[in-house]
């Protein structure tokens, strides 16, 4: 798994979320108390504490093995959550095939560049 994955999930995402949010418009979705504005905030809180772990990352190469394991753990698990959202959106002109894929399958498409082909 590399942080880049994590990096243009969330990005793909919040320029989703971003536009529901905006001022300009005169909307308030987002900042008032309806049950819309706090389900768009709990998604963008979701989103970006998913998307924390990504720091985790770069702790793995030098973690004791017991460890690793848990920070493997944490990653599919968090990147799952982000899978999950940015599928709402699968048929968006910006959706990528590996925003479908499992955590796995994305370490064999780093191992094997063919892979991320298909």
């Amino acid at each position: 798994m590399d942080v880049q994955h994590f990096e243009r999930i969330t990005a793909f995402i919040e320029a989703r979320l971003t536009p529901l949010f905006d001022e300009g418009t005169g909307s308030e979705r987002g900042f008032a108390m309806d049950d819309t504005s706090r389900a768009l905030r709990a998604l963008r809180n979701a989103v970006l504490e998913a998307s924390a772990v990504k720091g985790l990352i770069a702790q793995r190469a030098t973690a004791e093995p017991s460890l690793r394991r848990v920070v493997d753990q944490s990653v599919e698990h968090h990147w799952d959550v982000l899978r999950g959202i940015a599928r709402q959106w699968e048929d968006h002109e910006d959706f990528v095939r590996e925003f479908k894929r499992h955590a796995w399958e994305l370490d064999e498409a780093l191992s094997t560049p063919a892979a991320s082909e298909g």
